[in-house]
């Protein structure tokens, strides 16, 4: 009698498990990519950009061909340097008159206030005396209240002593900076160490030498971007010299094309569109030339204190 051997099926195969996804590792010193953050990048630099734009084409048309082209498209005729030229020589060559009372402004008003903020902001930072905190309060409420605000109170005071229609009644509030103030003093708290002050008056310097030779390098940075600033301000300043200035003589950039603006508005005024274009051009490339020469010191400056060793 013979056994039969029972036959043996195969195993049925096991279901493979679920492959887990490996999370991407981001890489240290590789910034991560967002395209929401592209997007919104790219439209504020569409945003920034397109009245640049704008601007440089519309420098390069003619009076005609303003108007018989698209605002983003040049002309058939290219009529940049020929505008240039007649902005420098339109109504006797006005236009340098204005230029140079801007940098006037620019180079005693900004500089003024940018050497008040930074010797005021070191003692505020380094120095501890009565009513401290007080001057604290007082700075930062005058951060917070807006220029135009005491544009008339300005006006009355100097029309009182005399000096509206003279360069001091620009020069003189341009002065006073309380944000260049405020951000000299952070800057200071953080960029110059007492132990460094200390040690120079070890070595017998006196507080003026110690606040050139040693604390003066120290602060360029904030010094230079509260010089960009200041220097912003006073070159875009338009409402003060507007209630100050009766004498086209002392206007700066901004008040002198705004007048020329104007004159299409006049009986028997000349449309001078092109140059009021093309002088707004040239406004604007020395506070750009600024920036760009400028910007390693100030993108510093306003990123110091924001590390805590």
């Amino acid at each position: 009698m013979t056994t039969s051997t029972p036959v043996r099926r195969p195993a049925p195969p096991r279901p493979a498990a679920p492959r887990l996804r490996t999370p991407r590792r981001h890489t240290p010193g590789r910034p991560r990519r967002s395209v929401l953050l592209t997007a919104l990048t790219g439209v504020v630099l569409v945003y920034s950009l397109l009245p640049l734009v704008w601007l440089l084409i519309s420098a390069t048309k003619s009076q005609e061909g303003l108007a018989r082209s698209f605002g983003l498209w040049f002309d058939g005729d290219f009529d940049l340097w020929s505008n240039i030229a007649d902005t420098f020589t339109y109504q006797d060559g006005v236009f340098v008159r204005w230029l140079l009372n801007t940098v006037l402004y620019v180079v005693v008003g900004a500089g003024g206030a940018t050497l008040l903020a930074v010797l005021g902001g070191y003692a505020l930072a380094k120095f501890d005396f009565p009513g401290k905190k007080a001057v604290f309060a007082v700075v930062i409420g005058a951060v917070a209240v807006p220029a135009t605000a005491l544009a008339v109170p300005t006006f009355l005071l100097f029309s009182k002593i005399g000096l509206t229609d003279t360069p001091w009644a620009v020069v003189v509030p341009s002065l006073i900076s309380p944000f260049g103030l405020y951000l000299m003093w952070v800057f200071a708290s953080e960029a110059i160490p007492t132990e460094l002050m200390e040690a120079a008056r070890i070595d017998g310097a006196g507080e003026v030498r110690t606040f050139f030779r040693v604390a003066l390098p120290l602060l360029a940075p904030g010094t230079v971007t509260v010089l960009l600033f200041t220097t912003v301000a006073t070159w875009n300043n338009y409402f003060l010299p507007l209630i100050m200035l009766k004498d086209s003589d002392w206007y700066p950039l901004t008040l002198g094309l705004d007048s020329w603006n104007k004159q299409a508005q006049t009986s028997g005024g000349e449309t001078v569109t092109n140059l009021v274009l093309t002088g707004s051009l040239l406004t604007i490339v020395p506070l750009i030339a600024a920036f760009l020469l400028l910007q390693k010191y100030w993108r510093s400056g306003l990123s110091a204190g924001g590390v805590k060793e």
